[in-house]
């Protein structure tokens, strides 16, 4: 294979809510970090360990305004997208660098709106579903598909 991959799937919780920085002629990014936790135990010890990654993510344009609209500190949410290191200088000249997570595609796992009360929807835009399960709604709750 002589091609390369530059491919993320992560899933985790967002650490705050989503920044949103808008610029000249109408674009906009969105910034959030995303913790993944990996749960092991130790052997020696016996004792369960918790270990967080955090990952800056960057949406871009309209996906970018949908995770700031539905999206809040603590949701679970899926992402795809690629890595990408930039550096830039800082004011006091030095040289930063930074790793970021640019998102493509992206799934609510959960959302402050499920976790208010209910209300009527009154927006035009809703969360799309990208849940590709079969719904069984013809079948009695109580039937056994075999």
């Amino acid at each position: 294979m002589n091609g390369t991959l530059n491919k993320v799937m992560l899933i985790g919780h967002l650490g705050d809510d989503v920044k949103m920085h808008y610029f000249d002629g109408g674009n906009c990014i969105g910034r959030f970090q995303l913790a993944t936790n990996e749960i092991y135990i130790n052997k020696t010890t016996n004792e369960k360990i918790t270990s967080t990654e955090w990952h800056n993510l960057v949406v871009r344009n309209k996906a970018a305004e949908i995770c700031e609209k539905y999206l809040s500190k603590g949701d679970k949410i899926y992402i795809e997208g690629r890595i990408k290191s930039r550096q830039w200088q800082a004011e006091d000249g030095t040289t930063k660098y930074t790793t970021e997570i640019q998102v493509t595609e992206f799934t609510f796992l959960t959302t402050k709106k499920e976790t208010t009360i209910q209300k009527p929807n009154t927006d035009s835009e809703s969360v799309k579903n990208t849940n590709f399960e079969a719904t069984n709604e013809d079948l009695p709750i109580n039937d056994l598909p075999f």
